[in-house]
């Protein structure tokens, strides 16, 4: 975790605070003033309420080493959904415990729960019903690997169904297989989505790059691996937004999610073209550039010599999805007329 601060409030809070300090030297110890000495402690005399609020508020994680019921009260007006709030930890003033409080799950709270625990030979307290019954959290699947996840309306209802044990069934196409270390007896893998579909599955995890429709996906979490390189050829002047509705256009007419675009891809030029500097920057997709000298190696099924006469290769687009993919074309060259064309490959993860 980027920010994690340890807040303590009593002496023996602050001995704890400098333990943590000295097995996680980046984090931050906050302290009284009162209680002010040699300690390498940041000292605050503004109230504990306050240090609370704005620390909540810049921390990624934050550790609280005083009781359970006063950090519940103090943090309780200021939370907010479990994609933002911080990873909130309670240690109580013997070290005896370490307890898991707030995002356990998505904020991480869960896991360095169990690392401070371990670390300083406490008791880890977590009770998210997916690590008790030791089954899968669905909120969590390919997060270490950028999966995002489609519909984040559908994760309650189905992890109820894994932590209930009843039957859920699995469908991937796409991405890293070895996301589980081994699956419970409630879960089974299909081998196609119409399987999927007539089986007598209760809720569905899928994981695929492609568009779906259906009414199951009510009771369906979908995964959108990074898995595709959109290769695009332009001219220095093309603008973000037609690079945007080229793109769309593609995913639309070719079934495939916008939520999978793992990479931009396109040809090295002396300045890089602004439209697609911005583009990247808003989706938040990298871009990733080819020299003309390695797309020329890349055999495409639609070289160009107008391309080759400009660029000096016949092939930008589709040569620089291959390239950078290291897979094979989902899309080949699509035009748009004056300044833009596009391709898509997908990663042979």
């Amino acid at each position: 975790m980027k920010t994690v601060s340890v807040l303590a409030i009593t002496k023996n809070g602050i001995r704890i605070g400098v333990q943590l300090k000295k097995i996680f030297p980046d984090w931050s110890v906050f302290a009284p003033s009162k209680f002010k000495n040699n300690e390498d402690i940041t000292w605050y005399s503004e109230s504990t309420t306050e240090k609370v609020i704005e620390l909540f508020k810049k921390s990624d994680a934050l550790i609280c080493l005083f009781s359970l019921g006063a950090v519940i009260r103090l943090i309780a007006p200021h939370l907010k959904d479990k994609k933002t709030d911080p990873a909130v930890i309670v240690i109580d003033d013997k070290a005896s415990f370490v307890i898991s409080v707030l995002s356990g799950h998505i904020g991480g709270a869960n896991e360095l729960t169990q690392e401070i625990a371990d670390k300083i030979k406490a008791t880890a307290v977590i009770t998210t019903a997916a690590d008790v019954n030791k089954t899968i959290a669905v909120d969590l699947i390919g997060r270490d690997f950028g999966w995002k996840i489609d519909d984040e309306s559908t994760v309650t209802k189905v992890s109820a169904y894994m932590v209930n044990e009843e039957k859920i069934g699995v469908f991937q196409d796409v991405g890293i297989r070895k996301w589980y270390k081994e699956l419970p007896s409630n879960v089974k893998i299909f081998e196609s989505i119409d399987e999927l579909k007539n089986s007598d599955s209760k809720g569905f995890l899928i994981i695929t790059d492609k568009k779906l429709e259906g009414q199951f996906l009510s009771d369906a979490v979908v995964y959108r691996p990074p898995t595709l390189v959109v290769g695009i050829g332009l001219h220095w002047d093309t603008e973000k937004d037609t690079i945007k509705e080229g793109i769309d256009v593609c995913m639309n007419r070719f079934n495939l999610s916008p939520k999978s675009i793992g990479t931009l891809a396109s040809i090295k030029k002396p300045k890089d073209v602004q439209g697609l500097v911005d583009l990247g920057k808003e989706i938040r997709v990298p871009v990733e550039y080819v020299s003309r000298e390695d797309l020329n190696e890349i055999i495409t099924p639609n070289p160009s010599n107008t391309v080759q006469a400009f660029e000096g290769t016949s092939s930008v687009s589709e040569a620089a999805a291959i390239k950078v993919s290291g897979g094979d074309l989902v899309v080949e060259k699509q035009k748009f007329p004056p300044n833009l064309t596009i391709a898509v490959a997908r990663r042979l993860d």
